[in-house]
């Protein structure tokens, strides 16, 4: 076996990337544990290794987030609807435990629900979650206590996945194992993670983004549709992947792919949508026939109009610029300069649907956050972007515990709600912005400064272009010419 002075520069193990090193941020921040990372640091040879402490910061910060929740556990959400908004600790998980028949044994998609939310509203993977936790939820004891019984269930289980987010994340980009610490110290991920299950989606779609960079585009599809049958948004990524695939003539590890998501999707749905049809539906239902809700500019038009637009309408509407959107990113994927990176146009297909969607629940930050550290590592728009979503999160339980404190009215009102919500907008707006600016100037990009070409877009990564549009169809050319080859020509430093 060659030693590593034998072998040629161009294929020995490139240096791991330390964002002490490269971003003034985390540089700053690493005071606080004894500064940045030297020369001579060897995590890789101990047991600290970054996946670990990622890992275990990840626990922390969720058991951070299990405390902001103590005084709903304590009774808020029990004795008093404002009081679980005034300390900002509101959960969905208690509240369904009764509210979707849980509590009284009934079956997901097969019992009828008593009231106008006739079947369970959650996808067909989560409504497996939901009984889960169901099962080891004691049946006896007061009502409160089961459904203090339930959501620690459920937190436990969420833990899981939140840890299985920030370990793929740094697993994904394999020479930038830190980056796994924007997902376990995002302060948003760790308000957020016990409001509802989008941790679960969100860990399915991080493991098949992992597969997808190791070169296992069946592994990624089976997981994606996984992801899929526990919420909508992850189905979107297999858009950018095909304009991606498009550019650079993958059209193979693409069809496996999409055979893998359909067949994974139809495993777990096909049962319940052929024996409980009403039940398996509800979900694509009541998302149609749902109104404008909390977090949407599309709220703010409806609560300063005299005439809010119908919800078929806003439906229409919103689709038509959610298809803008996704044409949008397929002309930036066919003409930059070179070709994105998948994580890129990953996230910002799905900060596309967010923004344009009718409702904007403050737990769906969950599911930008690993995207957002695979696409744009850097800490200070990072922590920009986090401090509006923060902002988002306490702005809407303030406007909640103003709605319903009656005449004492504790709270923000309707004004002050609007502003919140156009902070999210405008935090997810900036970050969009600066990963689109990565994308027509790759040489902003800290991913490809760092040496790299797309670390999490397997087999894309370092491929030559086949199909390109505008200016860029003759860098492309050119770069196939070129005497080394189109790996090189694209993989440098930009």
């Amino acid at each position: 076996m060659p030693s590593a002075e034998s072998t040629p520069a161009s294929v020995q193990e490139p240096e791991p990337v330390t964002p002490t090193r490269e971003d003034e941020i985390a540089a700053a921040g690493s005071e606080l544990i004894g500064g940045p990372m030297g020369r001579r640091a060897l995590f890789g040879t101990s047991w600290w290794t970054p996946v670990r402490v990622v890992a275990l910061v990840a626990v922390g910060m969720f058991a951070l987030g299990l405390v902001q929740k103590a005084p709903c556990y304590d009774g808020g959400w029990f004795f008093g609807a404002s009081s679980q908004y005034t300390h900002a600790c509101y959960s969905d998980i208690p509240h369904l435990y009764t509210g979707r028949g849980f509590a009284d044994g009934k079956v997901p998609y097969f019992d009828k629900l008593p009231g106008d939310m006739d079947y369970l509203e959650y996808p067909v993977l989560t409504g497996v979650f939901m009984e889960v936790a169901a099962w080891l939820t004691p049946g006896s004891g007061s009502l409160q206590h089961q459904e203090q019984w339930y959501w620690m269930a459920n937190a436990g289980m969420l833990m899981v996945c939140a840890v299985v987010i920030a370990v793929c994340v740094s697993r994904t980009h394999a020479r930038r194992p830190w980056d796994g610490l924007l997902v376990a110290l995002a302060p948003a991920f760790a308000l957020t993670a016990t409001i509802n299950w989008d941790l679960l989606a969100g860990a399915l779609t991080a493991a098949a983004l992992l597969m997808w960079s190791r070169r296992r585009p069946l592994a990624f599809g089976v997981l994606l549709g996984l992801a899929t049958a526990a919420k909508l948004y992850p189905v979107f990524l297999l858009g950018p992947l095909l304009v991606l695939c498009w550019r650079a003539g993958r059209w193979r590890a693409y069809g496996a792919a999409v055979a893998g998501a359909v067949v994974s999707w139809l495993v777990v749905n096909l049962p319940v949508m052929l024996f409980a049809f009403d039940g398996w539906s509800k979900f694509y239902r009541f998302s149609q026939e749902r109104g404008v809700d909390f977090g949407s500019f599309w709220l703010i038009l409806a609560q300063n109009s005299s005439d809010p637009l119908t919800t078929d309408t806003v439906n229409t509407l919103a689709t038509l610029l959610m298809l803008l959107c996704c044409a949008g990113i397929a002309v930036l994927a066919l003409t930059a300069p070179r070709r994105p990176r998948f994580a890129q146009l990953a996230f910002l297909i799905v900060a596309a649907f967010i923004v344009t969607n009718k409702v904007y629940s403050p737990q769906y930050v969950l599911w930008l956050v690993p995207l957002a550290a695979l696409a744009r590592p850097k800490w200070r728009d990072f922590l920009i972007w986090q401090a509006c979503e923060v902002a988002y999160f306490l702005g809407i339980w303030m406007y909640l515990a103003y709605t319903t404190s009656g005449n004492a009215h504790k709270g923000l009102p309707t004004e002050g709600y609007h502003w919140a919500i156009a902070v999210h907008l405008l935090g997810t707006l900036f970050l969009c912005a600066v990963v689109v600016r990565d994308v027509l100037m790759p040489e902003r990009d800290v991913v490809r400064l760092s040496g790299d070409d797309d670390p999490s877009g397997g087999v894309l990564d370092g491929a030559a272009d086949v199909f390109v549009l505008g200016p860029a169809a003759r860098l492309a050319r050119h770069a196939a010419h070129a005497e080394e080859g189109p790996a090189v020509e694209w993989g440098g430093r930009g």
